[in-house]
Order: structure tokens, then sequence, then C-alpha cells
């Protein structure tokens, strides 16, 4: 008797486990509780028909929507979301979503290939030379994503063990990964270089130098023998959203003949520059050196500013020839559906030139104003510098003590670079800890603003922060509300900057 009960008590709970699994309310004993749940599935059903016929139950407001397995989610509300990379809203514009589905009506997701078989189609090749036109260079390959590209692309170019790859100590972790797998594939060395120090750079490389002998051309650029250099940074650093010092960088290279020099302008891309190139394009660095001859290769995404998702790659024409053969990303990965090249089309003919893109621009860096004037109390500051980078911002250039020299180009706390603002959080000892940024985190949430809390190991132990981004999409209420939230947190102001 005893072994009956126990098998039908373990009966009973594998059958509570398998209805818990499926999503279905768990059996009740008496015939009022059975009728309950035939009621509150049969009320679902219902619901789940109208939502259907378009009838209503949409899941905006707090409370009172179901899911799909018929259970009740009571803590959906609307939130200000400050943390998508979307600075110009162009995922959400009419002409990028008529674009997407007018492509995903008539080619479905396009031909599934990698782009050397069957996958490259008319479309790619339009957006490829609209992005080489953007960036002002000779070609343009895709990629499947922005850490694709800066994958293959370091991978492909420092092919050797004569290569030396100088990368900024606060590099995206897909450059990062990019230097690993050159490393492990061909034997190319790695340098970290500080963060933003140039003078640090060419130290490391004139020590490299010394000890290999010999300098050297780089592939495609002529190769005459001895150690090839690859420097290699973004351009404005995702957690820290300071720029890079691009001017003194490509000062640098013309200083070391034969160095490579590749630039991430994910950030960047539509976000700076008078008709959105990025911010090679707003440091004059091709008007100054020649078309293409600052910078070799720039790297950039499609699911950022663009609103949409890929990657790409601008460089010369021979560069190309050889990334769409070797790099192993690109090739053995099936091409950009067509619905995502369209909507990445659509948002460069918004987001470039002089119009709607411009306006958009100066838009997002009004708010970058606005949220910069809070952090430093309302009051500017600076002197003859806010007066340089209030007329940087107004050409969409990065700030000038940013865009030459050497030195760490950190963000200091109340002080906003860029759409990137990081939020340092704690006092004292429990500065730039875990919990003192999630709790940060928690009160900007319990005010209505999604801007979560950074750790490590996106950003060094010690320097955990909550990241908030600004986008044109936001409405000057919607910035407005932030910069209460963040005084709230303890963020407004030079005094109360220090209290974060």
């Amino acid at each position: 008797g005893d072994a009956r009960a126990r098998a039908r008590r373990a009966r009973r709970a594998r059958r509570a486990v398998a209805r818990w699994i499926l999503g279905r309310p768990p059996r009740r004993r008496g015939a009022r509780d059975r009728h309950r749940g035939r009621a509150q599935r049969r009320g679902a059903a219902r619901r789940g028909r109208r939502r259907a016929r378009g009838g209503g139950g949409g899941g905006g407001g707090r409370g009172g929507d179901d899911d799909a397995s018929g259970r009740r989610e009571d803590h959906w509300r609307s939130l200000r979301l400050f943390s998508s990379n979307d600075y110009l809203g162009l995922s959400s514009h009419p002409a990028v979503r008529a674009a997407a589905s007018d492509a995903s009506l008539r080619h479905g997701c396009g031909p599934r290939s990698s782009p050397l078989v069957a996958g490259y189609t008319r479309e790619h090749r339009e957006l490829e030379t609209a992005l080489a036109a953007l960036k002002k260079t000779e070609e343009c390959a895709l990629f499947p994503s922005g850490y694709a590209a800066n994958c293959g692309v370091l991978q492909t170019l420092a092919d050797g063990a004569d290569v030396t790859i100088f990368s900024d100590a606060l590099n995206h972790a897909s450059i990062v990964d990019g230097c690993r797998l050159a490393s492990r594939t061909s034997g190319a060395k790695v340098v970290t270089y500080a963060h933003c120090d140039v003078d640090d750079l060419e130290r490391k490389m004139n020590e490299t130098t010394r000890c290999d002998g010999g300098g050297g051309g780089h592939r495609g650029g002529g190769r005459r023998g001895g150690r090839r250099n690859v420097v290699v940074t973004d351009s404005i650093f995702s957690m820290d959203g300071d720029f890079a010092p691009i001017r003194a960088l490509v000062a640098l290279k013309t200083r070391h003949p034969g160095t490579l020099l590749i630039v991430d302008e994910a950030h960047a891309t539509l976000v700076c520059g008078a008709t959105g190139g990025g911010a090679v394009e707003a440091c004059g660095v091709d008007e100054m050196n020649g078309l293409g001859a600052g910078v070799d290769v720039h790297v950039g995404t499609l699911s950022k500013a663009f609103g949409s998702h890929g990657g790409f790659v601008a460089c010369r024409r021979d560069v190309k020839r050889l990334l769409v053969s070797r790099a192993r990303s690109q090739v053995y990965s099936t091409a950009l559906p067509a619905p995502c090249v369209a909507a990445a089309s659509a948002a460069l003919r918004v987001g470039a030139g002089e119009g709607e893109g411009d306006a958009l621009r100066r838009k997002l860096w009004r708010h970058v104003r606005t949220v910069d004037d809070a952090l430093r109390g309302g009051g500017g500051g600076g002197g003859g510098d806010r007066t340089h980078l209030d007329h940087a911002r107004a050409g969409f250039l990065p700030p000038p003590p940013l865009d030459g020299g050497s030195g760490s180009g950190g963000v200091g706390p109340g002080v906003v670079r860029s759409p990137i603002v990081p939020v340092p959080c704690g006092v004292g000892a429990d500065r730039g800890g875990e919990a003192a940024a999630l709790a940060t985190a928690t009160r900007l949430l319990r005010a209505g603003i999604h801007a979560p809390a950074i750790r490590p190991p996106t950003v060094p132990r010690g320097s955990s922060r909550v990241r908030v981004t600004l986008s044109a999409a936001h409405s000057d209420e919607d910035v407005a509300a932030l910069v209460a939230a963040l005084r709230a947190a303890g963020a407004g102001g030079r005094g109360a900057s220090a209290a974060l």
C-alpha cells in the first residue's frame, strides 16, 4: 500500500511539472477550482482571438496583458529607452520601414547563400557603392555584422608573423577578438597602448622597430621587407563615449611609412561629420591628406545609427579584393537579408547629406549639450575650451581636446563628449563598484528610465557605470526626464556628480 501511494504521488508530481513546463495551470482538486481554471483558459483564448482580429489587448500600460500561454503579466509599463544605439531614430523611420517591408514582399529574405556563391545581389552592390561614397573610399565590402567585419579585417590584413598590431587599451571586444584571431592564425604580434595616448603608441612602435630591425611596407601599399605595423582604434569608444585622437594618429602614420591605420566608426557613422561620414570626416583628415590617404580602412556597422543590421568595411579596391576572398567571417557567412540591405540603403539616403539627416544630427547634438550642461551644473565651464566644444558640436566635430594631441582622453564625471554618456557610480571605496552601478540603474528604472548598469567584463573592474545613450528620437521632454532622474540619483551639478 505504501509503495502504491508513493507511486501515485510521484505520478502526480511528474504531471504537475509537465503542466508547469507547458505553461498550463496546475490541476486543482475541487470542482469550483477546476471550473475557475477552465474559465481562465477560455478568457485567455477569447482575448487571443480578439487580438488576432485587431480588437485590442496591447501590451503597453501596466497590467492586464496575457502571454501566449495564458499567464497574466501584470508588470509591463512604458519606459523611456536610453540604452539603444539607434542614434538618429532611423530604425522606425517611415522610409526605412517601407523599404524593408517592400523588399520583404518582393524578395523575402533574398538568396540564402554566401556572397561569393549566390548571395550577392544588385541591392548589395548599390549599398556598397553608397557607403564607399559616404566614406570617400574606392570600395566597400558588406559583412554580416560589425563584429564579423573587425574579425575579418584583422585576420586578413595582419597575415603573418612579421606584423605587429597596435590596439588601443579600450577598443571594442570585436577588435580585441580580431587581434587574438590574427595572433593565433598567423602569429601576428599584438601590442596594447594606453588609451588615446599617441605618445605611448609611438614609443612602443619605436621599441618594436628597434627590437626587430627595420620598417617596411604593407600588403596593398608596397611590401619592402621588415616588420609591418597595423594601428587599430575605435573612433568613438563604446563605453566611455570619448573620441580617438584621429588627426594625431594620421600624423603618426606619416612618420612611420608602411603603417596601416584601421578605424572602427561604428558609433560615429551618420552621427559625426557634415554629411554623416563619421569622426574621420569631421576631423577633415581626408581633405588634408588626399582621398583615402589618412585612414586606410574604415570599419562600420549598419545596426546603430543606420537602424538596420550588418557591417561593412570601406577601403581601397585592392584591399576589398583581398577581403572578399580571404576574410573568413565574410566568405563563410550567408549574405545580409534583402530587407536589411533595403533598410540600410533607405537609412543612408535619409541620414546622409544636408537635408533631414542634418536636422536629425543637430537635434541629437542638442540633446548632448543639454545633458552636458546638466552634469556640469548648468553653468558651463572651461572658458575657451567650452567655446571650441560648442563650435565643434555645431559642426558635428569631435571636441578639439580629443581631436589631436595625446594623453588620456577618458571622460570625467560631469563631462559629456558624445551621445554615449557614462555615468560613474558610487562614492569613496564604493566608486565604480558593481553594487553602486546596479543601485543607480534601479533608481533610474523606478523613474521610468531604462539605462542599464555596465559591469565587468564589459568594462574594467572598478569602473562599473550606468551607460546612457542619446538619440534624435528622444523628445526634449524625454531628455528633461532623464536629466531630472540623473539629478535625483545624484548626478546633477559639479558637487552632485562626484556623488555617483
